[in-house]
């Protein structure tokens, strides 16, 4: 006569004149289900099936067992009257006061009058074997050639944005339209630090008209340096903020970054002759003392150290646009000031 296995895992029949200590494969554990896994303690495998829970094969082997398992104890519910007393099967825990952390303070912005202090400088590697490269070219025979004085006919305006080139002395008496800043060149949309006009076309960001009206630049006499846009990019962690700049074989003698805690004054020569200089009004707070400037071969990166942990909206702080009536009232109280 065959009777019924109460083994978890098992539940086949048997002879229990036949149990031998092996008959039986189980599962001596007890069911886990954590995290839509479904399994047994007593082994490592899991399955998000139901089914296939049902299915994994016993890992312990032994009689089988004809012993129904007790059936839990159901709490007794004492009634009194109509009311039933349900506080016996509440669950009790100790009660504690739980606080919330405190927030965190903003720090308070400082003034933009602070004193600046020198970025630490890191030079790699890298950029000290390009420079060295350079030097050795440098002294080939067959490299000091005197350059002509006189403005070449079709030399382009060095304004940034400007496509003129000069045709003759006419071209000095012309207007130039040029951007007095930099392009910049972040997540896809390409601009002008001075305009701001955003696009995602690159063609159609070398065809914006310049927003400055000035003289044509055909050449740089005063100190022998071209200054250059360079293009720029910038990027946050939890703790810091990245601006990249992208600038070949800069000369860390006569390159620097000076700041204070909101804004940055950049100076970088690279290329022997080209010079790029930018000052960005910083969005968030920094610690210059705690920042550094990584100077590498092909570009350099300012690592700045947030005051505090947040992520910044934007890199540099927009400049405060004044109203066409606000103008007119600051005009008006000046003039009222003159009149007494």
């Amino acid at each position: 006569m065959s009777v019924l296995c109460y083994n978890k895992g098992c539940g086949q029949r048997f002879d229990p004149e036949k149990n031998s200590d092996d008959a039986c494969t189980y599962h001596p554990g007890v069911p886990v289900f954590h995290d839509a896994l479904k399994g047994w303690s007593c082994c490592k495998r899991r399955t998000t099936d139901f089914s296939d829970f049902l299915s994994i094969a016993g890992c312990t082997k032994g009689p089988h067992n004809q012993e129904k398992p007790p059936e839990p104890v159901k709490p007794e519910v004492k009634t009194s009257g109509e009311k039933k007393d349900l506080d016996g099967l509440k669950p009790k825990f100790n009660e504690s006061i739980i606080q919330a952390p405190k927030p965190v303070e903003s720090i308070q912005r400082p003034s933009p009058d602070e004193p600046f202090s020198r970025l630490q400088q890191k030079v790699s590697v890298s950029l000290r074997q390009a420079l060295e490269k350079l030097k050795l070219s440098d002294n080939a025979p067959g490299r000091n050639e005197e350059e002509d004085d006189d403005i070449k006919i079709g030399t382009s305006c060095k304004n940034g944005g400007c496509t003129k080139t000069f045709c003759g002395a006419e071209s000095n008496e012309e207007v130039c339209l040029y951007h007095a800043g930099v392009p910049i060149f972040h997540e896809g949309m390409k601009y002008w630090s001075c305009c701001k006009r955003k696009t995602s076309d690159f063609n159609t960001f070398l065809s914006q008209e310049g927003c400055f009206k000035g003289a044509h630049l055909w050449r740089k006499e005063d100190t022998g340096k071209k200054a250059v846009p360079c293009r720029s990019d910038w990027h946050q962690t939890g703790s810091q903020v990245i601006i990249t700049i992208y600038a070949k074989n800069s000369v860390p003698e006569l390159s620097f970054v000076d700041g204070n805690s909101t804004m940055l004054d950049i100076h970088i020569l690279f290329d022997g002759d080209k010079e790029f200089a930018q000052k960005i009004v910083l969005w968030g707070v920094v610690d210059s003392s705690k920042s550094t400037v990584n100077m590498m071969a092909a570009k350099i990166e300012i690592a700045l150290k947030k005051a505090e942990p947040m992520s910044w909206a934007r890199l540099d702080l927009p400049p405060v646009v004044t109203s066409p009536k606000e103008k007119e009232k600051m005009s008006e109280s000046d003039d009222d000031q003159v009149d007494e």
